[in-house]
């Protein structure tokens, strides 16, 4: 639809060249990192402050317009995509860090801080900020998505490194949720409410997260496995053992496989796990010599292991390479990604189930995942122009989803629910807990504006159904 032309000169007045509806800037705006089809804004909006946020969310609110929040665009449940138009608020240029205390171990940032660059400036105190979901996301993009990646297991996920933010929300308000302390028990958890909401209930612009001391000692490790019941059985007693482990990551045979080709390397084209551990020197080799047996018993050959970082790193190739070694094998190809997150002792079981269900499918698929927490990933390569290839996609996804909510576990661990697992929420969670959902989006967005089409399903949608 086409933009108010009151609302597109208040704008335009507003921010000058920070307002565009130049169309590759908005056909940059209409796509994330899912399968799904580009759908472009009618406008995109460059706000460097909060203030800005909240005079551009009252003027789109006034007029019923929608406003979609934008960090980078590495989302893979098509978060960001403008379903109804409307304006993309895209948040990069609100980069700065603002403070940090070492002391306290905690930073407040702008929400278009990326991971790598927040790193660089802890670094220089011999800190790290703990959140890695593999791409080099904003902050305030991976809170709004409940992101987490490969230390979970460890450090948490962006939940419990998010102490405080700011927000603004649909009517321009801007609102203080949190505070610098360790805990809390005052009033409502506001924080965590925003946290996940994927820009439906509030656009955050500023957040005070964790940081962390870098280990004395950090040690990655592989080691390959006979099958990927003995790959996740080994994961999974690491953890239940005790051994406070950083990274467990596992990929597949064929991932590995894809890899080899993609970087020219020679690893064994076996299930194979990869592992960090953080510490002391004396406590990093107990914790090597531990998971070493665990995973000898277990069938695991060849353990390696490696502290220089340069060595930790080519260690990692392998794992860090699979999303795009899986794009390489067929050009124009696109990868439909998901993830799933069972309960850790039906893990080797829900994988198990998983993998021998992609070996019906006829497609290229591959599994890899933070196997730690009970949470991986699949990959599947399609064709983009094949109805046959969609179709099997999303069969398989959709079997997927229901499979985990049978065994007790979330149809997302750390991708969201955006477009694609929206109508898997009544069957999770029950339909109450979603007419709550509902109740909440309504009081905090009466005229639906903020994110229009995403983690809710439609109200008309039957409550049992799955897409």
């Amino acid at each position: 639809m086409a933009l108010d032309a009151a609302l597109a000169s208040t704008l335009a007045r507003l921010l000058a060249e920070r307002f565009s509806t130049s169309e590759s800037v908005l056909a940059l705006h209409g796509r994330d990192e899912s399968a799904l089809p580009a759908r472009p804004p009618d406008a995109v909006c460059f706000p460097e402050t909060t203030a800005e946020v909240s005079r551009i969310l009252a003027a789109c609110n006034a007029t019923g317009t929608p406003v979609i929040a934008f960090g980078v665009g590495t989302s893979l449940e098509g978060h960001v995509l403008p379903t109804r138009g409307g304006v993309t608020l895209d948040l990069s240029r609100m980069n700065r860090i603002l403070a940090l205390s070492p002391a306290d171990l905690d930073v407040r940032v702008q929400a278009g801080v990326l991971k790598d660059q927040l790193n660089a400036r802890l670094r220089e105190e011999g800190l790290f900020f703990a959140v890695d979901p593999g791409a080099d996301a904003t902050i305030g993009g991976m809170a709004a998505t409940g992101a987490s990646g490969t230390m979970t297991a460890r450090y948490g996920t962006i939940r419990e490194n998010v102490l405080a933010l700011q927000a603004v929300l649909a009517d321009g308000t801007v609102v203080e949720c949190g505070t610098r302390a360790r805990k809390t028990s005052a009033g409502y958890d506001l924080v965590h409410l925003l946290c996940g909401s994927e820009g439906t209930l509030g656009v955050i612009t500023e957040l005070v997260v964790r940081c962390h001391g870098i280990p004395e000692r950090i040690a990655a490790a592989t080691v390959a496995f006979p099958s990927m019941a003995a790959a996740v059985a080994a994961a999974t007693e690491i953890v239940q053992t005790g051994i406070p482990i950083a990274r467990c990551e596992f990929v597949d045979g064929p991932a590995i496989a894809a890899v080899n080709r993609h970087a020219d390397l020679a690893e064994a084209e076996q299930p194979t796990l990869f592992c960090e551990f953080h510490g002391t020197e004396q406590a990093v080799a107990d914790q090597l010599d531990r998971a070493g047996l665990i995973a000898g018993e277990h069938g695991g050959a060849g353990f390696r292991f490696a502290t220089r970082e340069e060595d930790r790193l080519r260690l990692w190739a392998a794992r860090h390479n699979a999303y795009f070694a899986l794009l390489a094998l067929q050009p124009g190809f696109r990868v439909v990604s998901t993830d799933a997150c069972v309960p850790v002792s039906r893990l080797a079981e829900c994988v198990e189930l998983t993998a021998a269900d992609a070996a019906t499918t006829g497609l290229e698929i591959v599994l890899f995942g933070h196997v730690a927490d009970g949470n991986f990933h699949t990959g599947v390569l399609v064709d983009p122009d094949s109805a046959d290839d969609r179709a099997a996609a999303d069969g398989f996804t959709s079997r997927l989803a229901l499979r985990t909510i049978e065994m007790d576990g979330t149809v997302s661990g750390e991708h969201g629910i955006g477009l694609n697992k929206r109508g898997y929420l009544v069957r999770q969670y029950g339909a109450a807990a979603v007419d709550l959902m509902r109740t909440v989006k309504d009081a905090l967005d009466p005229n639906g504006i903020l994110n229009p089409d995403k983690v809710l399903p439609p109200r008309l949608e039957a409550l049992d159904a799955a897409p």
